[in-house]
Parts: C-alpha cells; structure tokens; sequence
C-alpha cells in the first residue's frame, strides 16, 4: 500500500507524466465531444429504435466509441483504421519487403509502415461509409436522402475517420498506452452510465440468480484476463565471459520472458473486425432489388445468425489471428540472431538455428495455451446468451475482454514512466 501510495505521489509530482495523462484526458474529452455530434439529417428518434436490441450494430457500437448510436461524425471510429493495419499485416505474410520494412528495419521502417496503413484507411472509410449509409438508409433508419447529401455525408464521416485516426496516434505519441485501443476503452466506458441506469429501471427481483450468475462470471474473466496477460515463462539466457584488457566482461545469467499472450486484445479487435465485415456487406445486398443476390444474402445472413456457427467461427479467428499476430510481432530468427551478435546463449543450446528452434518450439506451446484461452473467453458470452436469451451478455463480454486488457496494458505503461522517473 505504501509503494502504490508513493507511487501516485510521483505521478502527481513529476511534470512529464502529469502531461502526458492529463493530454490522453484532454484527447478522451475532444473525442466524446464529437462523438455527440450527428451528421446533418438523422432522425434521432427512429435511429434508437432501430438500434434498440440490435447486437450487430451493438458490436459496431464498439469499434466506433459509441459514435454510431447516434451518427456521429465520428461513426466508424477506428473501425477503418483497424481494417487497413489487418490487411496491411496479412501483407507481410506475402511480402518479404513489408515484412523486412515492418520487423528490420527499425523505427523508420515502422513509420513508413504505419503510413501505409494511413493512406489504405481513406479508401476503406469511403467505402464503409457509404455501406453504412445506404444500410441503415435501405433498413429506414434514416430518411431519405439525394446524391448532394449523400456525398457530403460519405465525406464528413471519412473526415471523421481520419480525424479520431489521427487523435488516437496522437494519444501514442505524447500520452500514455495505445491510443487505438484507448479510443475504443472510452467508448464502452462512456456506455457504462446508461447500461447501468437501465440494469436499475428493468430490475426483476426474480432474476437475481442470473445476475448473481453473471457477476461470478464476469469476476471469472476478469481473473483469467489478469492472468493469462501477466503469465510469462522464462528462458535462462548467460552471457559468454569476455577479457578486454585487465578487465572481464559478461559471465551474467538473466532470461528471455515469453508471454503467454504475446497479443494481447489484438486477436479480439481483429476477430470482430472480420466478423462484422461480411455481415454488412450481406446487410447491404439484401434490400437489394435483385432477387438472386437477395436470396443469398439472405441464406450467408442466417447462417451467421445461427448461435453455434457464429461461435465456432468467432473461436477459430481469435485462435488463428493469437497466432498471426504473435508471428507478426516476434521473430524468433532475430532473437536467436541478437543473441548470438552479443555473445548471449541459452545453457544447453547451440546459438544460431538451434536456439531459433527452440525459442519457437516454446512460442508455439505458449500460444497454444494463450489463444486457446482467449478463445474461450471470447465465446464465453456467446454462451451465456444462448442460456440466458438475453443478447447484450455477448456485446458485455467482448467489452469486457478489451477493458480489461486495456487497463492492465495502461498500468504497466503508467508504471514504466514512474520506473523510468526512480531510476
């Protein structure tokens, strides 16, 4: 208690840290404020309805900061932004160029990166806003609108876009944690007022079992969430011993810490970034006036309606993109090569290609474990939703797996500042 005390009372005084938390608030007000703000021709009244008990557009919700509930200016959030970094690092996989320029070639390498991603998210923005609104249009969420209107829509909300893109890089680079992730925290945070005056106004005395039930699960995921993040296994790693002169250098014995989940939330965003895009195209195709394309839309829409399906498919793309992303954001070659350049071995391991097998023969169980998890964690709600019949366990679930990650992943950035000040 007395570290923890000590350490806000760092916090408070240290200049540096005082600004970078209190821009990262600044940033959070700004983007609730345009998060408020509609777009020009919605009724709010007939949106609400629609929306009302909608999960699709609940998820949505998500990924837009709560922007969408009320067609902000900011209704994609970085919904865009996130899609472009999936393709851009799926583009790696095909292209040892992007991957050299991504893993290599250092801080440059991963603003060029990082550009890329930028300028593929302005296409994409066009293209979903545009989805959204001929949705939601054809749906009769929305009154009618003509190509001037249209158009300047599809343009305030790539803005927008962009605008939110380019606040949360900002809360990266002078406040505190990942701003992505951060803009995505706030916006379930900011829902938390409604949700629970809600909970109040439709309390049944005679459900308190399920909401006992609920809590102890909830509780439940949180602990795993905790868990799993902090859970590391070590590889002892020595430094060969080295004389320069009169003096003898190395000799050390430290490790190699390898989460048990190197992804952290990542794999949950891209997985429901994935499962949300067909949904919308499907939507879309829908209230086409082709009857064909209507049919299968129709048949795709019904099959992902279906509980089970949308389970096991949410389960395999969190499984599978644990492992991409681990892959993407941890070579176990350049390990193995640092290593080696600095005279470091594992006991029992011969540098070079031997200790790149075995780093990656331990990644590999690790994530096993990790994606398994976390996988199970993501289709947990799903479940709950199928026992319970009530739909906004599952978008509650998946909210909660990012605000936890989040929190713990803002801690530890919070208290490497403080470290950092001490030493």
């Amino acid at each position: 208690m007395n570290t923890l005390f000590t350490k806000l009372g760092l916090i408070i005084r240290d200049t540096a840290i005082r600004k970078r938390i209190l821009f990262t608030l600044g940033a959070l007000v700004i983007f609730r404020v345009l998060a408020a703000i509609p777009i020009p021709g919605v009724d709010i009244s007939r949106l609400g309805a629609f929306l009302a008990n909608n999960q699709f557009f609940g998820l949505l919700n998500i990924f837009s900061g709560g922007g969408l509930s009320n067609l902000s200016i900011i209704m994609l959030g970085v919904g865009p932004y996130i899609t472009g970094s999936i393709i851009m690092q799926l583009l790696t996989i095909m292209s040892p160029r992007l991957k050299a320029l991504y893993q290599e070639e250092g801080e440059i390498g991963r603003r060029k990166f990082a550009q890329y991603s930028r300028m593929l998210t302005v296409p994409l923005a066009i293209i979903q806003g545009y989805s959204f609104l001929a949705l939601l249009k054809n749906q009769g969420a929305i009154g009618g609108m003509g190509t001037y209107e249209y158009v300047l829509n599809v343009l305030i909300i790539t803005a927008g876009s962009m605008l939110i893109m380019w606040i949360g890089e900002l809360i990266s680079e002078f406040g505190i944690g990942n701003g992505v992730s951060i803009i995505i925290f706030a916006g379930i945070v900011a829902g938390l007022p409604v949700n629970v005056s809600q909970f109040f106004f439709t309390f049944d005395p005679a459900q308190i079992p399920m909401y006992l039930a609920v809590l102890i699960a909830a509780l439940l995921v949180i602990m795993g969430v905790v868990i799993v993040t902090e859970a590391e296994r070590p590889i002892p790693i020595t430094y060969a011993k080295r004389v320069r002169g009169m003096k003898v250098y190395g000799g050390v014995s430290t490790y190699l810490p390898l989460r048990l989940n190197q992804a952290g939330v990542i794999p949950i965003i891209f997985a429901l970034s994935i499962l949300l895009f067909p949904q919308m195209i499907f939507q879309f195709l829908a209230n086409l006036n082709v009857p064909a394309i209507k049919t299968v839309s129709e048949v795709v829409l019904r099959v992902l309606a279906n509980g089970w399906f949308y389970s096991i498919f949410y389960f395999i793309l969190v499984f599978v993109f644990t492992y991409f992303y681990t892959a993407v954001t941890f070579d176990p070659n350049m390990i193995a090569e640092n290593l080696q350049k600095s005279g470091a071995f594992i006991p029992g391991v011969r540098p070079g290609p031997s200790t790149s097998q075995y780093v990656a023969r331990i990644l590999t169980r690790l994530t096993l474990v990790g994606a398994s998890f976390l996988g199970l964690i993501a289709v947990l709600p799903l479940a709950m939703r199928a026992i319970t019949g009530i739909a906004t366990f599952a978008i509650g679930g998946t909210a909660l797996l990012i605000v936890v990650s989040v929190v713990i992943d803002l801690i530890k950035k919070v208290d490497a500042q403080v470290s950092i000040r001490e030493y």
